[in-house]
């Protein structure tokens, strides 16, 4: 492993990464984001092409039953590890005046997701806060009030959370008109996008971290 170098996210580097990540090898991975992170490749390219895509299929991979949950925690804790490696880059980015606060809502135990939007946030120079998982409303009203963001993400991992997500986000619409509301997550997979149709005035779907950039630029 120490003769081996990596400067690019190709699917060979993919594959290994991911196979080792399924076994719980910690020392490995960190070693192939940490050349990763020398060669400079972008960082939103690890959070894109390596971190989200490996935790979509072992999602993948676990809703069908093909590992134990055990493996999909290890999966999760090794990459939220692996995440912090990058942090001194994040945080040294510029600032440009802009916030965004991101949580998971009540009963989402699940937070990588929101820390990465959070992350992709500060990588694009805004500040980022990520309020944690299983909040509650008013947690999530005294961090808006406090930062007072120009977007609030709301993440889903778990589809049967959607109705719980939906109540917040109509009480944040009423209590915040002129407030920028994004939502997203594993759990959107099993749930026909026309629900939100009602919301389109206020509320915007991100399907992936490729489509938050672009909110992002479009925003600034």
């Amino acid at each position: 492993m120490q003769n081996q170098s990596f400067e690019k996210i190709d699917e060979s580097l993919y594959r290994d990464y991911f196979s080792h990540l399924l076994i719980g090898d910690y020392q490995y991975n960190f070693y192939i984001v940490n050349s990763l992170i020398k060669a400079n490749v972008e960082i939103k390219d690890l959070y894109i092409n390596l971190f989200q895509r490996s935790l979509y299929e072992v999602g993948t991979l676990w809703e069908h039953n093909r590992i134990s949950v055990t493996v999909e925690h290890i999966a999760t804790s090794i990459t939220e590890s692996l995440m912090t490696l990058v942090y001194p880059i994040i945080f040294a980015s510029e600032k440009i005046g802009k916030s965004a606060v991101v949580a998971s809502i009540v009963n989402e135990f699940h937070q990588i997701g929101g820390k990465m939007v959070a992350d992709i946030f500060e990588i694009n120079g805004w500040d980022g806060y990520f309020l944690g998982a299983d909040k509650s409303y008013n947690d999530l009203v005294s961090l808006i009030d406090s930062k007072e963001p120009c977007i609030v993400g709301l993440s889903l991992s778990i589809s049967f959370n959607f109705k719980n997500l939906i109540d917040i986000a109509e009480r944040l619409i009423r209590q915040y008109p002129s407030l920028k509301i994004i939502v997203g997550g594993q759990g959107f997979k099993y749930i026909p996008l026309e629900v939100l149709q009602p919301y389109n005035q206020n509320l915007e779907y991100i399907d992936t971290l490729f489509g938050l950039e672009k909110v992002i630029k479009d925003f600034n």
